[in-house]
């Protein structure tokens, strides 16, 4: 195990900000997550385990313990009746790939959200009105609270999965290694239009290139107030899908587009997408989105939840 000292974290998020890690190492199997977790408890050390590095930032002070970074180890397995089984550490992307590749569909909906798979997992990762709960059938988790780590297989029900939510972000004691997806028969080029066509739709939304932004801030929070409905409705000369409105509408609205506090901005593109023009810090992070949800909370009486995860605080 390459156990390193004070990595600077930002180089590894898409936030491109963060401190250094006391301690740092890099997964890619799952005796090697043990391996490391145990390090951590017989050094008395604190832990994070992240993937891909977006839809989080670190303190700028950085971490003062052991930062866990899972990576590929290129184990997609393609599995009877129309399943894949992939360990946590592959990109969704290269699952969503994947799945093109062996002419299965049902995820290509899910094309261009950067991150992994096992956390895309934790956080049920949707867009286009599909969610990854859609598709688990099992997820194979250590769950590290007694005093011995031990896998536990979880099905699709077990998971807990909610928006944006499951039980392995409710318990981080409770680690997803890999898990198992349903996907059905395609076809190979007819998947690869879609996934084409779910690309250009988030070039056309959102903020491109992943650099200096880690996604959606905020989860779309539920509005039940019929006036702040009918303006939204009124505003995209529609229906409002289910029970919530898009944060992004909210933060438009409460005019704080293009709102910039240092090096920190909300996109132009996007209101719900908070962006690093350069040099921004994580405390201009937490001071701009305070605002944001003051002058949502005020205006609309709604009270904005992050998606984003603060490590190190």
């Amino acid at each position: 195990m390459d156990i390193q000292k004070n990595i600077n974290l930002a180089q590894f998020t898409t936030f491109k900000i963060g401190g250094p890690a006391k301690e740092f190492v890099v997964v890619k199997n799952e005796d090697e997550l043990i391996e490391a977790l145990q390090y951590a408890k017989e050094n008395n050390l604190k832990y994070y385990i992240f993937g891909g590095g977006s839809n989080l930032f670190f303190d700028d002070k950085g971490f003062n313990g052991l930062i866990i970074k899972t990576e590929s180890n290129n184990s997609l397995k393609l599995l009877p009746e129309n399943q894949i089984e992939s360990w946590a550490g592959e990109s969704l992307g290269s699952v969503v790939n994947f799945a093109r590749d062996n002419n299965l569909s049902g995820i290509e909906d899910l094309a261009g959200i950067y991150g992994q798979f096992g956390g895309a997992i934790r956080g049920n990762a949707g867009a286009f009105e599909i969610e990854l709960k859609d598709k688990i059938v099992s997820v194979r988790a250590l769950d590290i609270s007694s005093e011995k780590p031990e896998i536990k297989i979880y099905d699709n029900a077990q998971c807990e999965f909610g928006y944006r939510m499951s039980i392995f972000k409710k318990n981080p004691h409770i680690i997803v290694v890999s898990a198992t997806i349903q996907l059905k028969q395609g076809e190979k080029e007819k998947i690869g239009e879609r996934m084409k066509e779910i690309v250009r739709k988030r070039i056309e939304k959102q903020p491109t290139g992943w650099v200096g932004c880690a996604g959606s801030f905020f989860e779309n929070p539920t509005v039940s107030n019929p006036e702040i409905i009918a303006r939204f409705e009124s505003d995209i000369n529609g229906k409002m899908i289910g029970s919530k409105i898009p944060a992004g509408w909210l933060i438009t609205e409460a005019g704080l587009r293009g709102k910039k506090i240092g090096g920190i901005e909300v996109s132009e593109k996007h209101a719900n997408f908070v962006i690093n023009t350069g040099g921004g810090t994580a405390e201009e992070i937490i001071i701009l989105t305070s605002i944001i949800k003051q002058k949502v909370r005020t205006k609309f009486g709604v009270q904005l939840r992050e998606e984003v995860q603060y490590v190190g605080y």
